[in-house]
């Protein structure tokens, strides 16, 4: 593929069946929010972005139009820059801009996607090398490309408030398998969304025009086609609501009566409002987050937040 290169990291088809029909097979029925990603998933998610009520990317946006400059002089000329879920590249240009690094490394579980988004980038940034990383960022990623040994430093750069889809836990876990892998003196660029008022937070991921839900209910069609499922579409609905007391909005499938569904062979039963759990949103204060950082090993350094702090991004170093 001309002006990139190409590494595809991820698990076979097989390993996804496995997953599913694990996650399926729980009292609380779970299908890891990764699996959202398909051709389809990623068009939705991106109408998801452009909608009234999903105020996160254009308030990230904001923020990186506006202090895009600052992040660059805070990381410094000369470092690798590893980007995780890419998506359409449209906040990660901005810094680009204002970096010029020596090499960038994106990863994403969308291989059409990441693959659409490096060409355009390879040919606005000509100068620069882009090694591109089909993987799960979920879990330990290696970093097979070379070059990265000459960078002064390496820097992790996760928008999208993406670390919300981690429990406290599993982000803390997340922070600490990427420490050795930035090394001494190494720096992430992180966004986190904020803690709100409930009711936009509710708005954010139910809206008037039913995108999210047919971005959660997409799913099923996938599962439909690529796992030889036989979920009925119009057996599901989406549902999403914030915990309070658990900082986080749940996304749920729910099915709407009692019926049985088969993927490759093998049924599983769901009552009536049994749900799937397809995703969590955590939010943070910025207080929080930092501390959630500095338990993985990291210092906070600096955090942009928009005027209304509805969003944050977070730049934290690793000891030299």
């Amino acid at each position: 593929m001309p002006g990139f290169t190409f590494h595809d990291l991820l698990a076979t088809q097989a390993g996804i069946l496995d997953e599913v029909i694990a996650g399926l097979a729980l009292a609380q029925k779970q299908i890891p929010p990764k699996y959202f990603y398909d051709a389809r998933g990623c068009e939705l998610f991106e109408a998801v972005c452009g909608l009234p009520e999903y105020y996160p990317t254009r308030t990230e946006l904001a923020i990186m139009r506006l202090h895009a400059p600052a992040m660059a002089a805070r990381l410094g000329p000369d470092c690798a820059l590893i980007e995780i879920g890419c998506g359409n590249s449209e906040k990660t240009r901005l810094l680009l801009e204002a970096l010029c690094p020596e090499i960038f490394v994106p990863i994403d579980i969308a291989r059409e996607q990441l693959e659409s988004s490096c060409g355009v980038l390879a040919l606005s940034f000509p100068g620069m090398k882009i090694a591109a990383l089909r993987a799960d960022f979920g879990k330990p990623v290696a970093l097979p490309v070379a070059g990265l040994e000459r960078a002064r430093r390496r820097v992790l750069y996760f928008p999208g408030s993406t670390i919300g889809n981690f429990t406290p836990a599993e982000a803390r876990a997340f922070l600490a398998w990427w420490a050795p892998l930035l090394g001494a003196g190494g720096g992430a660029l992180i966004g986190v969304d904020l803690k709100k008022d409930p009711a936009l937070l509710d708005a954010a991921y139910n809206d008037a025009q039913g995108v999210t839900a047919a971005f959660n209910l997409n799913l099923l069609t996938r599962f439909n086609r690529e796992l030889g499922a036989d979920f009925d579409l119009s057996g599901f609905r989406h549902r999403a609501f914030y915990l309070p007391g658990r900082g986080r909005i749940e996304m749920h499938l729910e099915s709407v009566r009692g019926q049985r569904v088969t993927v490759n062979g093998k049924s599983f039963e769901f009552r009536a409002r049994e749900t799937i759990h397809t995703e969590n949103s955590y939010k943070y204060s910025v207080a929080e987050f930092q501390e959630l950082a500095q338990a993985a090993g990291f210092e906070p350094v600096q955090c942009w937040t928009d005027g209304g702090n509805l969003f944050s991004v977070h730049y934290l170093t690793l000891p030299s």
